[in-house]
């Protein structure tokens, strides 16, 4: 009894002085962190450990994003503020902006206008000395947030070429009025301009208020007027964005609750000169941007080639993504691109210069060029999407690409008729030296398939290198689980459950399962991302996309790309390589070399044949096992911290069905067989076979037949293509055809008055080369002027061919005579 007593006493005075501890310990200063009592760090919610005073300090925000020109209220969760509280709002410990307290004493900032796109710290004072709250802010590209967080122009068309024939009125913009916290507002004109040398530390980019379109106007979220042309200085700014914004503050002022409607055309602002003559002011300036193109240095040799087709440039997604502005999942509307159904950008700023490469794509899945069409793709001085560290041109997000790349393409090709000048610094890229990826993949419960094409089963338990890349310094890690029946018996297979990825100083990406059916969890840095608001999120040394909850991908600088999917409660894993990988891959997806026979090489060095044993490949796999040095993974729950942490990173205890048997009594092997028959690949047949008798699931086993058969779709779309280039109509004639890949023919024609010279067909050969001569278009008097000009001269050569001869005979002649007179003269003696 005496020593139950001990015991409890000592139990309630550990327990006393541990909370004592908690207590005492804040997260002021400290987010983020994982004190000794209690934990700041994101993983303490799930694991019950968080310090009491984690919401007061380490901030959590809704909404969490919004656009990078500004203007976004977002409220302050789970605080309550004194009413008399004078918020400040301090982004990148630099830029403060003015907050305030609600009548419910929630806390308000406002976000800043900004040059990048991201995750952006702030943190909250309520004296404005001391800045003790933090959190964090996603700064979005305007033109990929919601129509419903910015002003929207009605007829874009009429606003951006208004002032052109036939082109004016009444122009009206819409928003939703609970997001500008006044009863009344102003609409004001905004210009923007990137100033100084380009490419030195002086160029800088510049938002300027111009001024106000309506004063102290009812916030009814609708607003209408004429403009008015404007006046030298004010009509030099050519693009800009419309700002509604609360009354109360003075016209221009920056960083104040306020709505854009992003970069426009500025065609309703210009000079009356542009209203005379909109097709004459637009030439102007389009000779001038000629001039100053031909200054700054060309960005065009170092950007990348485009994938010769749809199905390449749409599987391509480590080094593509989908150019919002068209779309082929949401209707094909091409603005700029009349012809095109779909087009890609390339996710990555070119090396030195930061531009971007675009390359859309017809309905029979071939370029669009604009050797042919005025809807082909462009490259782009400045990438649509920005690049990384932004901040300064042409670097800026979505803006730097209006001012070197759209508002060019209007005074050369929409406002005028001068597209010749445009395309002639922004030509179409083809896709003679574009080499697409290699793909490798996890499916199943879970099989994997090299990028060399090996094909085996490894289901053991635990966490496991899948790729490593010295050379990239890139890492992909997989975790498996036991996989459970639906009556929530144990299967003696596993499952990869999560996949976490990091490349350099990258922030580091993880993708999971939840107890959500088909539903991802995607961490960075051992914290959970919300697309519920975006689904393009720009993150350090990364970007990350997931349009839908059972869809995540992620792209790494170097073109390495992970597709994570997740169907019927298993996960599938494609990375996608540049060939740039050769030689620089390990782990569990094998050596990137096309020699599928050192694929199953373990951490050690020692390779295993292609006909090694099940039981052999299960030790090859378990040499892979990571260790918690080398983790990348989040241990947020009991479960996660007992089985993997606090375990062997290879379950040794856990030992899988190596072989299944086709017993012809089970009643599952009919339906089992049926299902993976025809597949037209064997291994696809016996991962479906496995999955199938292992977890007594045909569900399963369909999952894992469509997963193979979605690598086996994507291997083939990404088979590399011979192209022979563009060719070029001859001048007064045309040619027929704009495919330009292998066995692609073009044919040739002559204006009338002119005859074909040279060949008036051409084939694309297996060799990247055109057959036939190039072909010309000759006037056909012409051709017999030609034909006579060359008799004319030929008779001339051989009549002066024939006088030279005859000279040399006579001369010849002469000195023989002389010779002659020589020998026979009669010689005189002196005496």
């Amino acid at each position: 009894m005496k020593l139950l007593l001990f015991l409890t006493f000592l139990f309630l005075t550990c327990w006393i002085q541990l909370s004592s501890l908690t207590t005492a310990q804040s997260c002021e200063g400290r987010c983020g962190e994982k004190l000794a009592g209690c934990s700041c760090h994101s993983t303490c919610e799930s694991l019950q450990s968080c310090c009491s005073d984690i919401n007061q300090f380490c901030l959590e925000i809704s909404p969490h994003s919004g656009s990078l020109l500004g203007g976004t209220d977002f409220r302050i969760l789970n605080v309550t503020f004194n009413p008399d509280s004078h918020l400040s709002c301090r982004f990148k410990s630099e830029i403060v902006t003015e907050g305030y307290v609600d009548e419910g004493g929630v806390g308000h900032c406002i976000s800043p206008m900004l040059f990048e796109s991201g995750w952006i710290p702030f943190e909250v004072s309520t004296d404005g000395l001391n800045y003790n709250r933090v959190g964090r802010w996603l700064s979005v590209h305007h033109s990929k947030l919601s129509p419903l967080y910015k002003v929207v122009l009605g007829n874009g068309t009429q606003w951006q070429y208004y002032g052109t024939p036939g082109v004016g009125g009444v122009l009206q913009m819409i928003w939703i009025p609970s997001l500008i916290n006044a009863e009344r507002v102003n609409i004001e004109l905004w210009g923007y301009e990137e100033t100084g040398e380009p490419y030195s530390e002086h160029w800088r980019a510049e938002w300027t208020y111009l001024y106000t379109v309506g004063r102290n106007v009812s916030n009814t979220g609708a607003f209408s007027f004429t403009p008015r042309p404007s006046e030298k200085p004010l009509s030099d700014w050519h693009m800009g964005s419309m700002r509604v914004s609360p009354s109360t503050k003075p016209d221009g002022a920056r960083n104040v609750n306020a709505l854009w409607n992003g970069a426009h055309a500025l065609a309703y602002h210009l000079e009356e000169g542009f209203r005379r003559d909109s097709a004459g002011w637009a030439l102007e300036k389009c000779v001038l941007w000629d001039k100053e193109e031909k200054i700054i240095p060309s960005f065009l040799p170092e950007i990348t080639d485009c994938p010769c087709t749809l199905a390449q440039a749409r599987a391509d997604t480590g080094r593509f993504h989908t150019d919002y502005g068209c779309d082929i999942e949401k209707g094909s509307v091409c603005t700029y691109h009349p012809g095109a159904v779909h087009c890609v950008r390339s996710i990555q700023g070119s090396p030195k210069y930061a531009a971007g490469q675009q390359c859309c794509y017809d309905h029979t899945g071939a370029q669009v060029l604009t050797g042919d069409s005025i809807g082909g793709s462009t490259p782009d001085r400045g990438h649509d999407w920005g690049a990384p560290p932004y901040l300064r041109p042409p670097r800026i997000p979505g803006l730097s690409h209006w001012k070197y790349d759209v508002i060019t393409f209007y005074y050369c090709c929409l406002w005028s008729d001068n597209c010749d000048y445009y395309f002639t610094h922004r030509p179409s890229s083809d896709c003679r030296t574009y080499q697409p990826p290699k793909a490798a993949s996890v499916l199943g419960d879970p099989h994997f398939i090299t990028f060399d094409g090996t094909a085996y089963t490894f289901n053991g338990k635990g966490e496991y290198v899948l790729l490593h890349s010295e050379n990239y310094n890139l890492t992909v890690q997989g975790r498996t689980e036991n996989m459970t029946s639906e009556n929530g018996s144990s299967i003696m297979a596993t499952r990869l459950c999560s996949v976490a990825a990091r490349e350099r100083d990258s922030d580091v990406m993880e993708v999971r399962l939840t107890d959500r059916l088909d539903h991802l969890e995607v961490l960075m840095n051992q914290r959970v991302l919300s697309f519920s608001e975006q689904s393009w999120i720009d993150l350090k040394g990364v970007f990350v996309f997931s349009a839908v909850p059972q869809n995540v991908t992620v792209m790494f600088p170097s073109g390495a790309g992970l597709e994570i999917r997740s169907r019927g409660g298993v996960m599938t894993l494609t990375v996608l390589l540049p060939l740039e990988f050769n030689d620089h891959t390990l782990g569990l997806l094998g050596k990137m070399n096309d020699d599928p026979s050192d694929d199953l090489t373990s951490s050690d060095g020692a390779t295993l044949p292609a006909s090694a044993s099940p039981q052999d490949i299960f030790t090859f796999g378990a040499s892979w096992a990571i260790s918690n040095q080398s983790s990348l993974f989040t241990y947020d729950s009991p479960r996660l911290l007992n089985e993997y942490y606090y375990s062997p990173k290879h379950d040794p205890s856990f030992i899988p069905v190596f072989t299944i048997t086709e017993d012809p009594a089970d009643p599952l092997l009919q339906p089992t067989l049926l299902l993976c028959s025809g597949t037209g690949d064997s291994a696809g047949a016996q991962f479906c076979k496995y999955d199938a008798l292992t977890s007594r699931s045909l569900e399963l086993a369909n999952h894992t037949l469509l997963s193979h058969r979605s690598h086996i779709t994507t291997i083939h779309q990404l088979q590399p293509v011979v192209s022979c280039g563009w060719l070029k109509p001859p001048s007064h004639g045309r040619k027929e055809g704009t495919l330009y890949l292998k066995d692609a023919k073009i044919s040739f024609s002559c204006d009338a008055g002119y005859r074909l010279h040279g060949s008036e067909e051409r084939v694309c050969q297996a060799d990247g080369r055109w057959s036939g001569d190039e072909t010309h278009c000759v006037m056909d008097d012409t051709l017999g002027i030609v034909l006579g000009s060359l008799g004319a001269i030929l008779a001339v050569a051989i009549m002066v061919v024939a006088i030279v001869v005859y000279t040399r005979k006579q001369k010849r002649e002469r000195m023989k005579e002389r010779e002659d007179t020589v020998v026979f003269q009669p010689h005189t003696v002196s005496i």
